[in-house]
């Protein structure tokens, strides 16, 4: 079994390639299913978020390892792999285990150590989870990039200087509107990203804000929040604006249609003194891009936040180096494990081929002594089992140091011969219906990842 992660994030592709993507929560379990019975895929677990779509999966077939993701890619999004292919980052293996310690630790983030994207993980493998779609593979790797996250998070406080992404809308509203206090603004959306931009702009002295969302009792809850705050649908949005003029929109929506079109605000026109700063931070796009054509707005989309974000990063980058070495830390437990999963049969076997030698020579002994007494059969058996485990231990702890090294592979293949555990090992394999154990202990040198092991 093979590790790969295919990945489109804001490094690599620009938010208009993004957003085509973007999986919404309710499609998240089609794709899924659509994943797992993709060709040469035994696993997968699907991330989408406003920064990136990313793609993790166990596969077979070590040459093939980010071929079988594209071409799900392209038959599930419908888009020709051609239009996409050069924007994909591909991890394989170790680099892949790296990738997604990095992403939980929020280290990968435009906003480095922001903890949203931790929910965000962990929502995203309950998801593959409820499908089915998850196995011994990426169980383990799930688990444990969400545990050191947690660790992480919990030992640097990376989080107390404040860098979100709705914490960048804020100081790029600031930036272009100019002082926010008794301004009005307008939140879109009525998720974790609106509240967290609701609580900056509050923070900021806004004066009122207006909160729609396609849910109006959920636009009313967020509202509530803060003195004076109003609510209002997402039909309603066009009326509003040109009725409060509001100074600053942000829009945090996952809505996959525009909320707001060029032609919505076109009566805008002459009304008002300063421009209407509007700031786009959801994936797909709330906002049409045309709107940045009209005369009296201007629009921008999470692309822009970058700058911003970079500003403010210094605290961060700090605690960042300290995430970066517990991750290493991680990443040495993963891969001992990830050695000793190929290993894993074949010690099986061998434990099952002494566990029958014992038995067999248990029924002799028992048909040759048959006067034996209950208590002797006991003290028998728990002798002779004794025998039989201490003469595995040694081999056993040999053969899992040699699994480890250079030439781990050819060891195992020569402990099968010397034990004589092929047998054993194809019934495993054929009541599992799993890869072979040569495929199994094969070492990562062997295997050549399509485009090399990173392709950006």
């Amino acid at each position: 079994m093979h590790l790969v992660v295919v990945s489109l994030n804001y490094r690599t592709a620009p938010v208009e390639l993004r957003e085509r993507f973007a999986v919404s929560e309710d499609r998240l379990p089609l794709a899924l299913r659509e994943l797992k019975q993709s060709r040469g895929i035994l696993e997968g677990v699907m991330l989408s978020t406003c920064n990136r779509t990313e793609v993790y999966a166990v596969v077979g077939r070590p040459d093939l390892c980010g071929s079988y993701v594209r071409e799900f890619m392209e038959n599930f999004y419908g888009i020709p792999a051609a239009r996409f292919v050069r924007h994909l980052q591909v991890e394989e293996d170790e680099s892949a285990a790296r990738h997604l310690f990095r992403v939980a630790c929020g280290l990968d983030s435009m906003v480095v150590g922001e903890t949203q994207i931790l929910g965000q993980v962990k929502n995203a493998y309950f998801a593959a989870q409820r499908e089915r779609t998850t196995g011994t593979l990426l169980n383990r790797l799930f688990h444990q990039a969400i545990t050191v996250a947690k660790r992480a998070h919990a030992e640097t406080k990376i989080n107390d200087h404040a860098v979100s992404v709705a914490h960048a809308a804020c100081l790029l509203a600031e930036r272009h509107a100019g002082s926010l206090e008794n301004r009005k603004a307008m939140v879109i959306g009525a998720g974790q990203t609106a509240a967290l931009a609701l609580k900056h702009l509050q923070a900021r002295g806004i004066g009122r804000v207006t909160v729609a969302n396609r849910t109006p009792e959920r636009a009313e809850a967020l509202a509530g929040l803060i003195p004076g705050g109003s609510a209002c649908s997402l039909a309603e949005l066009p009326e509003r604006i040109a009725a409060e003029l509001p100074d600053v929109v942000i829009s945090t929506t996952a809505s996959p249609d525009y909320v707001l079109t060029a032609d919505q605000l076109s009566g805008l026109a002459g009304r008002r003194e300063n421009p209407l700063v509007m700031i786009d931070i959801a994936v797909p796009r709330d906002l049409d891009p045309d709107i940045a054509r009209l005369e009296h707005v201007r629009l921008y989309d999470i692309d822009e936040l970058q700058a911003v974000v970079a500003e403010h990063m210094e605290n961060r980058l700090k605690r960042a180096g300290k995430i970066e070495a517990m991750i290493e830390a991680e990443l040495v437990s993963y891969q001992e494990w990830y050695r000793l999963l190929g290993v894993a049969p074949v010690i099986r076997a061998l434990q099952e081929r002494a566990q029958d030698v014992h038995r067999s020579t248990m029924d002799s002994l028992l048909r040759k002594l048959p006067d034996l007494t209950e208590r002797e059969i006991k003290v028998i058996r728990k002798l002779t089992k004794s025998i039989a485990n201490r003469m595995m231990t040694d081999p056993i702890n040999r053969i899992k140091e040699m699994a480890a090294g250079r030439s781990g592979r050819e060891a195992v293949e020569m402990f099968v011969r010397i034990f004589a555990l092929e047998e054993e090992l194809r019934a495993d394999e054929r009541a599992d219906g799993r890869a072979s154990w040569q495929e199994e202990a094969a070492p990562r040198e062997e295997r050549v990842a399509l485009g090399g092991g990173s392709t950006r």
